[in-house]
């Protein structure tokens, strides 16, 4: 791998990095706004984005570089008062999600490939679960403009 390369998957890392600072942020939202039937599914995508998290630093510090650090607090796409609208969140942080692990993909090979990929299935997976229905393409940006599915989601 040229240092080129190196250098473009290590950027693509740190964006995923950050991803998933904010992803652990807002899924602390969710977790606190979700009705308790999907409290769970809540508390399983906040575990799932946490160690993603970790293993991004891990993988980070491995190329020689200085994990992103998170932010103290996020922007929320939207306000968040009731459990209809952390279902959203939490679809909208998946989506997000989805879209760095893509660029990821592009950019890495071999292990770091092979783990941005199943991150980036992870997230389309748990995106559809809370959405209710799929995209063809999850983690391109032209997803959002054209869904398969669409659905209310279940609050």
């Amino acid at each position: 791998m040229s240092s080129e390369e190196k250098a473009a998957e290590l950027t693509a890392l740190q964006a995923a990095l950050a991803a998933e600072h904010a992803a652990v942020y807002g899924y602390g939202v969710v977790g606190g706004r979700i009705r308790e039937g999907r409290r769970t599914e809540a508390k399983a995508a906040y575990d799932a984005h946490r160690a993603r998290r970790d293993a991004l630093v891990r993988e980070v510090r491995d190329l020689g570089g200085t994990p992103v650090a998170a932010s103290a607090g996020y922007a929320l796409p939207f306000p968040v008062p009731d459990s209809a609208a952390a279902v959203l969140l939490a679809a909208e942080l998946e989506d997000r999600v989805a879209g760095v692990y893509s660029d990821l993909v592009r950019a890495s090979t071999g292990g770091v490939r092979a783990t941005a990929t199943e991150a980036l299935r992870e997230a389309a997976v748990r995106a559809v679960r809370w959405r209710g229905g799929s995209v063809a393409f999850p983690g391109l940006a032209e997803r959002a403009a054209t869904p398969t599915a669409p659905a209310t989601p279940t609050a």
